[in-house]
């Protein structure tokens, strides 16, 4: 989907109804206010005179060579910043001050929600924690996104430590079971550690949202993204829980199913999964390896299992010597299997722009058309939708101020 131009007004989705107040920085927390946003929620982006620090990350557009021109101001317009801002409206408040610290509770009168992911504590000694907030408010819903949880759900003795997508990754035993077999764990390639925390704080805020509009009376959340990335890999706990099973780095294969993983192409890879008899027969008629079909060693499940390697060689064979695409036309449909996508690959896939997964629009000032990527959750009736490019800093100063009946709107916040 193209947007052109600078803005719209009209949001759309059904949360159209929901106002938050999002306090978050960096990555995790302003991921997940931006599910909502493009479900239709109004979101206003509370920065610090500063500015959120993800604004100057790359990938920059031109214009932030020339930081500061009009209409651009480039360094509002990292690729990471709007990826994750966009359907927002940012407002600026300098929480060190009185007046700006009474804006932000008038704000929190009239919203259903408040996020924000300071470290413990922070709020709190600026009169702006939970339990201010609350008496504003008592139907507010207050989000917390930390490193280590908040001390109010559960006392952690890790509570004060910072923390990074990389420390959550790590402690929450993802790293552990990714990777090369004798690699010691591996990070995983997108920031798992800050994106799942900020999807379940999203899911959190629908669920207490839910429930003060029955009761009328809101409540404190909070999500630890230590305990988010470990119930991401609960497979680390059933396996342990189970059995006293330390699971090793995964390597490009499952360790309980065959075939079940990453298989060389002669351009590439293809991830090629048949763990079932219908699958793995018809996988087998294809490579025209029959013989593999009642073969003792790959008959069934468990004996592929224990025969891991001579299956993934098998396999690796046949795909080796034919394209990604070959693969696919074979294979597709009929087993499941995919090829290991580039950005490029992404971009020109036919599924991707039926399912709108690329948002493309203009950046303000002399910029080209950019992407970012769209929202995967799809209403029939009031569907998600890019309708606001991320906001330059403060740029809604004065309209949310007006619009919440705060003094004048005249404060401009930069």
């Amino acid at each position: 989907m193209t947007m052109a131009g600078d803005t719209t007004t009209r949001r759309s989705g059904p949360l159209s109804d929901l106002v938050i107040v999002d306090c978050t920085m960096a990555l995790a927390g302003p991921f997940g206010t931006a599910l909502l946003a493009d479900m239709g929620a109004d979101v206003i982006k509370i920065e610090p005179p500063h500015g959120d620090g993800a604004r100057s990350v790359g990938p920059l557009p031109p214009d932030y060579a020339n930081p500061g021109t009009e209409p651009a101001a480039g360094v509002d317009f990292g690729g990471y910043f709007a990826s994750i801002n966009r359907n927002k409206r940012s407002v600026v408040l300098d929480l060190k001050q009185e007046d700006d610290r009474e804006t932000l509770l008038l704000l929190c009168e009239r919203a259903d929600a408040i996020v924000e992911n300071m470290r413990v504590g922070v709020m709190d000694r600026l009169g702006v924690g939970y339990e201010a907030v609350r008496e504003r408010n008592p139907k507010i819903v207050y989000g917390a996104l930390r490193g280590f949880g908040d001390p109010r759900t559960g006392e952690s003795p890790y509570a004060d430590w910072p923390a990074y997508d990389i420390v959550a990754q790590s402690m929450g035993g993802l790293v552990g079971i990714t990777g090369p077999a004798d690699g010691g764990g591996y990070p995983s390639g997108v920031s798992a550690g800050d994106i799942y925390p900020g999807t379940l704080l999203a899911l959190g805020l629908l669920a207490a949202v839910g429930q003060a509009r029955r009761t009328g009376e809101g409540q404190f959340f909070d999500v630890a993204m230590y305990d988010a990335v470990l119930a991401f890999s609960e497979t680390v706990v059933a396996n342990f829980g189970y059995s006293r099973a330390e699971l090793p780095p995964r390597d490009r294969h499952h360790p309980k199913l065959a075939p079940f993983g990453i298989f060389p192409a002669a351009d590439g890879s293809v991830a090629i999964a048949a763990p079932g008899p219908a699958h793995w027969r018809i996988l087998c008629e294809a490579m025209a390896r029959e013989d593999l079909i009642d073969d003792p060693r790959t008959s069934n499940l468990f004996v592929r299992s224990d025969n891991q390697e001579f299956v993934e060689q098998a396999i690796s064979e046949w795909t080796s010597v034919r394209t990604k695409r070959e693969i696919i036309a074979e294979l597709g449909g009929r087993v499941p299997c995919g090829p290991v996508n580039t950005a490029a690959d992404i971009f020109a896939d036919p599924h991707v722009a039926a399912r709108d997964m690329i948002t493309r629009f203009q950046l303000p000032g002399n910029n080209p058309e950019v992407a970012i990527v769209g929202n995967p959750v799809k209403f029939l009736e009031n569907p998600t939708a890019f309708y606001r490019r991320a906001p330059r800093l403060g740029e809604h100063n004065a309209e949310v101020l007006r619009e919440f009946g705060i003094g004048d709107g005249s404060k401009s916040g930069t």
